[in-house]
């Protein structure tokens, strides 16, 4: 077997060089190699014959290679080249053979997101709309599409409308406090923080979204739910890296090719949950104030009335395609920064103390011990601080994209923006930039003082983009984070334990910056010792932290020692006379 295999194998060789040399074969391999380096490389000359500053590309890879391998991920190739050129307005380079422009000057970000944002109304992220479901949802459809059906769904996602949340949202994080409280007397080596509120997030917008009652947090229920909501914020991840590298080099094949990226049972999933909500209240006659609501008028308008579509063809993949998209963003995105902002509020227990006492304060001033409402809601400015300096420190994609939908001539350069160039503004760089935010890796909320912020030029803070096409859920992601933050901080005291991964570390995962240890999950809650009704009203847990003074005498009274300090006069005031005579 050996002697055949051998002589098989010479055979083979010997074949091979004849081939090779064969000066038919051998001149059609250097034709078809020259012209694939051609085409790869064919468009490495556009940023020099503008004159704009540019990253020099290597055939093939243009200038992501350590990305590509895995030298570098996606936030530091974006962040390498906004500092390769500290001055420049704009700067080019090349994602393989297309090339890109990223704006660097948070004054050219401005005028283009918001002033001239009619020439750049597209997102620029090419999606096959007839093979991906999320292709059909506002944050990927493009042009009078995307317009008309941001019209119709703006209405839910009013202040006014959002108001009439407040109580569901409550009742959600009700349950978290529970699960808190049951969860930290059975463990003693910490709570996986972000496990537990992605779940409450996930019963948030079931309940806000679409008047389902989930009760997720019990991981015991919807199993089913909670799997296919995985699905649908983690895709494939190789399949994606697959048809990126595709798609970009060659993307008629990749059209050829059809490849889905979102699971197909997790779309068949909401697919049919969204068609019981549509029959559930067509048949009973529900009109609730929700999102869903919005979604059941956008289908009648657009997928039932196609008189009010200005042309545009709309099918009810339309609307399932932005229940998923609400379901995924609302999800993945709040339980992520409200798990940042706890980690940091656990290793800094100075912010988490003016914190507390904010919320507390708050609270007794617009008569929101009992249930939150949008009185105390507004008037949580140290609040916003610590999320904004969340939102800043722990931005969590890369860069934002846009796609030029006429020709652009950039104002103050000599430089026009040709319609179909796409360009990237690189959102992680400018809120870690030293030159608007001094030592950036530092937690300090006071960055987001009214005189501090005055300081900076618009532009310098965009976790929400800007303009027409900012995150249509802004207003109920920061509700969400207040009321996720006030609740917690107002039952619990947050502190790191042993697994509590200090400082933390980093991936990118389907173009989020994500912790890559999620040693942050695990952070200790501290529920304080009983005491009076009137010690749980006033905040025990602050006064338990700081100073270790509530006590219990024989007439059942409160000894709080000095604890006037550390909270407003007027919330002192109000409650002095109301203390034994025992305190200090």
């Amino acid at each position: 077997m050996l002697t055949v295999l051998t002589s098989h194998s010479i055979k083979m060789i010997s074949y091979l060089i004849n081939c090779l040399f064969d000066p038919i074969i051998l001149c059609l391999i250097i034709i078809n190699c020259t012209f694939l380096y051609y085409y790869l490389t064919s468009t490495y000359d556009k940023w020099s014959k503008l004159n704009v500053l540019h990253v020099e590309p290597i055939p093939l890879f243009g200038n992501v290679f350590k990305m590509m391998v895995g030298l570098e991920r996606q936030v530091q190739l974006f962040d390498r080249i906004y500092h390769r050129f500290p001055e420049a307005k704009i700067c080019g380079f090349y994602q393989m053979r297309i090339p890109y422009l990223m704006i660097r000057d948070p004054v050219l970000i401005n005028t283009i997101l918001i002033k001239d944002f009619s020439h750049f109304v597209d997102h620029g992220i090419d999606i096959d709309e007839s093979v991906n479901i999320m292709g059909r949802s506002l944050f990927l459809t493009n042009g009078q599409k995307w317009k008309i059906m941001r019209q119709k769904l703006n209405p839910g996602f009013t202040s006014v409308k959002l108001r009439g949340t407040h109580e569901q949202i409550q009742k959600c994080t009700d349950q978290l406090l529970n699960y808190i409280n049951e969860n930290s007397k059975q463990k003693t080596d910490g709570t996986e923080v972000n496990k537990i509120i992605k779940n409450l997030t996930i019963d948030i917008i079931g309940t806000c979204a679409f008047g389902m009652k989930l009760d997720t947090i019990n991981s015991e229920n919807n199993v089913n739910f909670k799997k296919y909501v995985n699905k649908l914020v983690k895709p494939n991840g190789k399949l994606i890296f697959f048809q990126y590298l595709l798609g970009t080099l060659f993307p008629k094949v990749i059209k050829l090719l059809k490849i889905q990226t979102i699971d197909v049972d997790a779309t068949n999933f909401f697919r049919s949950v969204f068609r019981e909500v549509i029959d559930y209240r067509t048949e009973h006659n529900v009109d609730r104030n929700d999102i869903a609501q919005t979604l059941m008028k956008a289908r009648n308008d657009l997928v039932l009335n196609s008189e009010s579509t200005g042309g545009e063809n709309y099918c009810e993949l339309d609307i399932i395609a932005n229940a998923m998209l609400f379901f995924a963003a609302g999800t993945e995105t709040v339980a992520a920064t409200a798990s940042y902002c706890l980690y940091e509020l656990a290793i800094n227990t100075d912010i988490q103390d003016r914190l507390r006492a904010e919320i507390t304060s708050s609270k007794i001033k617009h008569g929101a011990q009992i249930n939150i409402n949008n009185e105390f809601l507004e008037d949580l400015p140290y609040a916003e601080m610590v999320i904004n300096e969340t939102l800043r420190k722990y931005t969590l994609f890369a860069t934002l994209m846009r796609k030029a939908t006429q020709n652009y001539d950039v104002p103050g350069e000599s430089i026009t923006i040709e319609k179909g160039q796409k360009i990237t503004i690189p959102l992680y760089s400018i809120h870690h930039d030293p030159k608007y935010y001094p030592n950036p890796d530092t937690f300090d909320p006071e960055r987001f003082t009214e005189e501090e912020k005055s300081k900076r030029p618009n532009g310098t803070f965009l976790p929400f983009g800007d303009g027409p096409r900012h995150c249509i859920g802004k207003r109920l992601a920061e509700l969400e984070l207040k009321l996720i933050i006030s609740k917690i901080l107002s039952n619990f005291e947050i502190l790191p334990c042993e697994k509590t991964e200090i400082p933390l570390t980093f991936k990118t995962e389907r173009g989020m910056i994500t912790s890559k240890n999620e040693g942050m999950d695990f952070l200790k809650t501290i529920m304080p010792p009983e005491a009076t009704d009137l010690v749980d009203y006033f905040d025990t847990t602050y006064v338990h932290r700081s100073y270790k003074s509530v006590q219990h005498n024989p007439n059942n009274g409160v000894r709080l020692r000095n604890i006037a300090p550390l909270y407003p006069p007027s919330i002192w005031n109000v409650y002095q006379t109301t203390l034994d005579n025992g305190h200090n």
